[in-house]
């Protein structure tokens, strides 16, 4: 038996008069295991102290909107709130995907507008906005690589080529796929090395997946030649667009000679991102490949758009239904507002803010830059003179940078680069906000040293373990 608060007294001067009136009811149907044998121990809090509390905790959690987020490959642009605004709609939020096609027509038309308007920004021929995020889309472009082989009756292409500055999840999406990885060495420029990729061409071949600029943020120059020897050895080319705000109304990798593309519409065009979602991964791909792609497809038939599942050589759903729509039509709203000279002039920001960044912390000479000069959205520092010097390494850097109130770039990656700092400005940022960020790392790497190891000093926690914390990872959290 458990007893509850009801507060049925009359108004007095137009206020509820409380009372502790009570009313008994029972837990029927719940397992004996499941009551509670005590009631709960939960604070008595005044309203006054519980919002502190959850503001305070707020406070603690570190955004776009608190100050620049330079985290490298990662694009973590400011997000629109008209966008956040619009996707909370009622016409749009209140849906359910099983109702009749006939009663979501406006969702229905943003899904197959947007697909158009990505294919127009990347040189594709047809979109699915199914895939949940950029990683499950690679997966995708793995697994309709798979099917247009087969289909083609070439199944001895087993072996995807990529290299060694991909993105992790590239070969962990080929290897789920279930194709053997070959990883090939990048020449003294830092980009694909032609000679060698033409020695791991062959009929075995499916795949070279690539990012384009790659993650040191230089753009493969050598790309058209690149495309022509992958065709030549009958194989497809891949484009990871985790990097796309580079070059967005510049260059189109369907004109490069990609034939499969993913994008990350929470990294290009200005979605949520972090904290594990939500995410969106839209695929594109050539004429050739449209009939592999996920069903159901979004068709416009006379003057209303329908879901199409009649396409028999699709590789099926690789979602529950058709994607984060949310997220998509967050991207969509973003598109509109910029249009096509608005996209072209964020990627042309986001490089002048990145080559800005390089050139002023180059030109310290306490850091370097391994490889070409020139950079796209991001670059690649080496902290590797610092450490030889001082002792002290990109991981100290960036916990220092903590103190300073900034949050720290990627670090350790891509992994041809020792101690690696991986900063990407974007486009968001102001020059103010680019000369304090480049004023924190030069001040840092000027400082004593053991305050920069014993780093970060003004933070609720401080440095933590982190190979004990990776070995010992608590993943549940149960009230004491």
């Amino acid at each position: 038996m458990y007893r509850m608060a009801v507060y049925n007294e009359p108004l007095l001067n137009g206020l509820p008069q409380i009372k502790d009136n009570t009313v008994d009811f029972e837990l029927d149907g719940i397992p004996e295991s499941l009551k509670r044998d005590k009631s709960p121990e939960i604070p008595d809090l005044d309203e006054t102290q519980l919002i502190r509390h959850f503001f305070r905790l707020s406070q603690m959690n570190y955004g776009i909107e608190n100050g620049m987020y330079p985290l490298g490959s990662c694009t973590m642009k400011y997000n629109p709130k008209i966008s956040e605004e619009i996707s909370r709609w009622e016409e749009f939020a209140n849906i359910h995907p099983y109702q009749h096609f006939s009663t979501v027509q406006g969702t229905l038309r943003m899904m197959f507008e947007l697909e158009e308007m990505l294919c127009k920004i990347t040189g594709m021929d047809a979109f699915t906005l199914q895939p949940a995020a950029g990683a499950h889309g690679e997966f995708l472009g793995m697994l309709l690589t798979r099917a247009y082989h087969e289909f083609n009756g070439e199944t001895q292409r087993q072996e995807v080529i990529l290299p060694d500055t991909a993105h992790g999840t590239n070969p962990a999406s080929a290897h789920m796929a279930g194709f053997t990885v070959i990883e090939i060495p990048s020449n003294s420029e830092g980009m694909v090395d032609v000679d060698t990729l033409d020695k791991v061409l062959s009929d075995k071949t499916a795949c070279f997946m690539l990012t384009n600029p790659n993650t040191l943020g230089i753009f493969e120059s050598n790309i058209l030649e690149i495309a022509e020897r992958v065709h030549d050895a009958g194989a497809l080319l891949y484009y990871d667009g985790a990097n796309l705000n580079a070059v967005m109304g510049k260059a189109r990798p369907g004109d490069m000679g990609f034939d499969i593309v993913h994008l990350n519409l929470h990294k290009t065009f200005g979605t949520p991102h972090g904290g594990g979602g939500p995410g969106s991964g839209p695929v594109g791909v050539k004429k050739k490949l449209e009939r592999f792609l996920p069903i159901p497809r979004v068709e416009k038939q006379g003057k209303q758009f329908i879901l199409n599942y009649d396409f028999p050589n699709s590789v099926g759903k690789i979602k529950q239904f058709y994607g984060n729509i949310d997220v998509c039509l967050k991207a969509y709203v973003y598109i509109l507002l910029m249009g096509g000279n608005g996209l072209k002039e964020a990627s042309e920001v986001a490089v002048l803010n990145s080559n800005y960044m390089k050139k002023k912390l180059v030109d310290t000479g306490l850091y370097e830059l391994p490889y070409k000069e020139l950079r796209k959205h991001e670059f690649v520092l080496s902290c590797e003179k610092l450490k030889e010097k001082k002792g002290v390494r990109a991981l100290d850097v960036t916990k220092r940078l903590l103190d300073y109130g900034f949050h720290p770039p990627t670090v350790y990656f891509p992994l041809i680069v020792k101690e690696a700092l991986m900063i990407e400005p974007t486009e968001c940022e102001t020059k103010e906000d680019l000369d304090r960020y480049v004023e924190a790392l030069v001040a840092i790497a000027e400082e004593d040293a053991e305050v920069v190891k014993e780093a970060p000093h003004k933070t609720v926690v401080k440095r933590v373990d982190e190979t004990a914390a990776a070995r010992n990872q608590v993943l549940t959290w149960k009230e004491s």
